[in-house]
């Protein structure tokens, strides 16, 4: 492999730092040169990208592809990165998406173009540091610097109330970050504390969740809460949802499909990575606190959906739509089985196609009528039939329907939940219901029925272009929803890794029972509510 044999995760995260330095140089008036540079760089990022799956040791568990280097040895910081199977699938959404949603751009932004590629390309670097470091100064460094490009997308080339959005997406964001660096600060110092005297500490993120499986629970307990609150508001959870909504529907269309599809996966990858192994070891703690995300996950679910239905706004609902989907897999997450946990992760990356897709197909639809009202469609599906066929398909992947994406994530989220408790099943499956309400009475009310404006009977059907920034999240669509086997095969490992060191009692069980899904399994840390 050569450079990417050594490099290959440097070489990933660097192609869109690259494309946006070489930016800087191109003139400002020249227009067409800014979406040419732009568009080469989002696609070669996908393209540097894909060894990383071709060249990913098949079952392997451990972080490949490590790659480290001091950075800043007074404090033990380093520039270390490396990939495992959760790593992997996110990183090739990230690079995916923000091809995709580069591409989509072409014609929608028509002003500082220059600007806003620059800002795309670094936000993609920003996402997928915080997906490749293995250095909690490094991880929290990335984390901060994907802020900042996503608040001037959204406060420039936003909608009508674009700096109140950006506004509250960086107030909350920030909030969270502010919290988490304290966790992180804590981590280090209750660490540094057990090495001789003089020693200097590390910021290694393997090291220090090993050496916090020692502290004490009255520790670990605030440890938890830190990262908790700063995840909870990046998924976002009930009740930290708010900015979610005016966020997605005043930004432009390719920056709701990188802040839908990646950005909300920061959140759960950090309750993946760091919420669940500072789990205090104490049975009673660590219950409570584990219904307490439950409970905020069923919430999250059910509120999420009925939000939905209330709204007038496509983009609002689809914003909406976003808690109750993440909800399920945080729900999938603090299940701590293999099922939950691997389909959370395999949700993820469900609702980042079809969140992507249903964000484009608004675009599509705002970039011809410049309005997002429902209202304002109905029997969309004569002018535009091609149109009406992959929204059909994108709206079904998202409800779950069989064969599709979203049913294969939400399937397995809900065998691990009801092996643990099936009430929680119970209630998560009233979330499905009304997901399938609002998608499909959305549908209804855009695509079928007679046309009541008359403008909309001249509307073109999909372009060259659309169809090249849709069909592929349609494919993909198809073949997780037909054939997950090899995204599970990446997953396998990781999630057994977690799993052994959160709750060995599955393993434990299973191993002397004749299922692995005993319904034994899990009763030592969330005993099943009657």
């Amino acid at each position: 492999m050569g450079l990417f044999s050594h490099h290959l995760l440097s070489v990933i995260l660097f192609t869109p730092l690259l494309g946006a330095l070489l930016l800087l140089f191109v003139p400002r008036d020249s227009q067409l040169m800014h979406r040419l540079v732009g568009n080469l760089f989002g696609i070669l990022s996908f393209l540097v990208s894909l060894p990383l799956m071709l060249h990913f040791p098949a079952g392997s568990g451990a972080y490949e592809f490590r790659e480290s280097a001091d950075w800043i040895p007074s404090i033990g910081a380093k520039y270390s990165l490396g990939a495992d199977g959760i790593s992997l699938l996110l990183v090739m959404l990230t690079t995916l998406l923000g091809m995709i949603a580069i591409a989509s751009s072409w014609s929608t932004i028509q002003q500082r173009t220059k600007e806003y590629y620059i800002l795309l390309l670094l936000l993609q670097t920003g996402m997928l540091g915080v997906f490749l470091s293995l250095d909690f100064f490094l991880f929290y460094v990335f984390w901060e610097v994907m802020l900042v490009p996503m608040y001037f997308l959204i406060g420039v080339w936003g909608s009508e109330h674009r700096l109140y959005a950006a506004i509250k997406f960086f107030l909350y964001t920030l909030t969270g970050s502010v919290i988490m660096l304290l966790a992180i600060l804590a981590l280090y110092f209750n660490y540094t504390k057990t090495l001789p005297q003089g020693a200097i500490g590390t910021f290694d993120i393997p090291t220090l969740l090993a050496a916090a499986q020692q502290f004490p629970d009255s520790l670990k307990i605030w440890l938890f809460w830190g990262f908790f609150f700063a995840f909870a508001i990046k998924v976002p959870m009930f009740p930290f949802h708010t900015w979610l909504p005016d966020a997605h529907t005043e930004a432009p269309t390719a920056g709701s499909v990188i802040l839908a599809g990646v950005l909300l996966k920061m959140g759960t990858y950090g309750f993946l990575r760091f919420s669940l192994p500072l789990l205090p070891a104490d049975a009673t703690l660590r219950a409570k606190i584990i219904h307490i995300v439950i409970a905020l996950s069923l919430i999250s679910i059910i509120y999420g959906a009925v939000i939905c239905l209330m709204q007038k706004d496509m983009k609002r609902l689809i914003a909406y739509s976003s808690i109750g989907h993440l909800g399920f897999c945080t729900l999938g997450i603090f299940t701590l089985t293999p099922q939950g946990l691997a389909g959370s992760v395999l949700q993820q990356i469900n609702h980042g196609i079809s969140i992507g897709a249903l964000f484009l197909i608004v675009g599509i639809l705002y970039e011809r009528r410049h309005t997002r009202l429902i209202s304002e469609f109905g029997g969309l599906a004569t002018p535009m039939p091609n149109f009406a066929a992959i929204y059909l398909i994108v709206s079904l992947s998202s409800l779950g329907m069989p064969l599709l994406s979203g049913f294969i994530g939400e399937f397995t989220i809900l065998q691990g939940t009801f092996v643990v408790n099936k009430a929680w099943a119970v209630w998560a499956s009233l979330g499905i219901v009304l997901g399938a309400a609002y998608l499909l009475w959305l549908y209804q009310r855009t695509m079928f029925g007679p046309i009541t404006h008359e403008v909309n009977k001249s509307l073109p059907d999909l372009s060259v272009r659309e169809y090249a920034v849709l069909l592929p999240l349609v494919a993909l669509s198809f073949w997780i929803g037909i054939y997950p086997k090899p995204f599970f095969a990446y997953l396998e490992k990781p999630v057994q890794r977690i799993v052994q060191q959160v709750n060995p009692n599955f393993y434990a069980h299973s191993t002397s029972s004749t299922s692995l899904t005993s319904s034994t399994s899990f009763t030592s840390v969330t005993p099943e509510v009657k």
